[in-house]
């Protein structure tokens, strides 16, 4: 069973639009939909309407939340201090898979295992 950790920048992009094809995320099968407060917070400081938000505690209700529990990162991985978190809860929660949009900080690494997780784009996960 897959255990998906989503990234700030996938909640945002989940509660954007009422039909986004990244909702599919949460219609899968046997898998795990997990993320962090911290990755919630700050997609949701980014949500301008109510509409949105409302959207975003919807979806919220069908996560589990970890948050950081180890403080240096795995061998290899340099991420700015705003991402250190998501890796970091990623590792915590077991997850098999890291799903974000942020190819600016993670796209070297998409495709690469570390402690055990997957960093991938949602659609590379959607749709292999």
């Amino acid at each position: 069973m897959d255990r998906l950790f989503f990234d700030a920048n996938v909640l945002f992009s989940a509660a954007y639009r009422p039909n986004n094809g990244i909702l599919a995320l949460w219609k899968r099968k046997n898998v795990v939909l997990c993320s962090s407060q911290y990755a919630l917070q700050e997609a949701h400081i980014n949500l301008d309407d109510a509409a949105q938000q409302n959207r975003l505690a919807r979806l919220a209700n069908h996560l589990e939340f970890f948050e950081v529990a180890a403080s240096t990162l795995p061998s290899g991985v340099a991420l700015p201090d705003k991402d250190v978190p998501i890796l970091l809860a990623a590792i915590a929660a077991r997850a098999t898979h890291l799903l974000t949009g942020d190819l600016r900080h993670f796209g070297p690494y998409f495709g690469k295992k570390f402690a055990g997780i997957l960093v991938l784009p949602p659609a590379a996960y959607l749709h292999p």
